[in-house]
């Protein structure tokens, strides 16, 4: 029985020691600071923005044409006759519903193309993340912004390294209201 006792109390021990010990696998990240400052995600963002800008032109152009053509019907409006004044009505409606459509394509395509292009920069972060933690025997990694305490080992400067990432961008200071 004083055998068994002395048993128990080892596995006791033994069990308390493991879970301090895997206490100590843990790891945080700032997880969207490591994806912003990759290198890749900044040429995407460069990218991103050309493109919006070509479709901010394009639609701009099409707004332009769209006023102007307004402008015009409703200038000659009184000269013209009811039947052309329902027809020049529903022309601009066609050419309202196009710009539209179009300022919605944009936004959608811009919405598709950064999900697309995101998708293996995610991959490779997550990658790495898990080869550092590996590699410092960490078990578990959680995103440093919804952690209260961050006792865990800060795996940020590791990915840095691995990854190459960037200085981080300067905050842009909100205007006092």
């Amino acid at each position: 029985m004083k055998n068994f006792k002395t048993l128990l109390l080892i596995a006791v021990f033994t069990l308390g020691l493991a879970g301090v010990a895997n206490a100590q696998k843990i790891g945080h990240v700032d997880y969207q600071r490591v994806i912003d400052n990759m290198p890749e995600t900044r040429a995407l963002t460069v990218t991103l923005e050309k493109l919006g800008k070509s479709y901010q032109s394009e639609i701009e152009g099409l707004k332009k044409k769209l006023e102007a053509k307004v402008q015009k019907y409703t200038a000659e409006q009184a000269t013209q006759t009811e039947t052309t004044n329902k027809d020049r009505a529903q022309e601009v409606q066609l050419d309202k519903a196009r710009f539209d459509q179009a300022q919605q394509a944009a936004y959608q395509e811009m919405q598709k193309r950064q999900a697309q292009d995101l998708e293996p920069i995610v991959k490779k972060a997550e990658l790495a993340i898990e080869s550092i933690a590996t590699a410092k025997g960490i078990l578990y990694v959680f995103d440093a912004k919804s952690l209260i305490i961050k006792k865990g080992t800060d795996l940020y400067d590791a990915a840095k390294a691995k990854l190459g990432l960037l200085a981080d961008k300067p905050r842009q200071q909100q205007a006092p209201r």
